[in-house]
């Protein structure tokens, strides 16, 4: 998910296991058994970042053969507001950080989060028109 904080930058997770190990990412998971995508996405900003969230509006779902090496993946991606909680790595992130969205625009991410990334930056720049 796309957590975007009260100054603005968005908040991502260095990746502390492959694939990928070392990249930058959004931070999500598996969703378990028994589980909706929504709760699990709260559950998985906790677990990584040590945020509590609100879940806003969906990015969109991504499910391109190959996007992920483990197999066939599917992403649900989610724009999301901190809420609470203090900002740090846990679980499967080695690090975590907030960056601008123009430093967003310069880095290489994992998986196939730069798409997401300009999915999303697209609907940031709708709801700043809005505001």
């Amino acid at each position: 998910m796309v957590i975007k904080c009260p100054d603005g930058k968005i908040v991502m997770v260095k990746r502390k296991n492959p694939p990928y190990q070392g990249y930058w990412a959004f931070p999500g998971g598996f969703v378990e058994y028994g589980e909706s995508v929504e709760s699990a996405a709260i559950r998985e900003a906790l677990e990584e970042t040590g945020l509590k969230v609100e879940l806003g509006q969906m990015v969109g779902v991504y499910s391109r053969m190959g996007r992920d090496p483990r197999g066939h993946v599917v992403t649900v991606c989610y724009l999301a507001r901190w809420v609470s909680g203090e900002l740090r790595a846990d679980t499967d992130a080695a690090e975590v950080s907030k960056f601008s969205k123009e430093e967003l625009n310069e880095m290489e991410l994992a998986f196939d989060h730069q798409i997401i990334w300009q999915d999303a930056l697209n609907l940031l720049n709708q709801t700043s028109d809005n505001d």
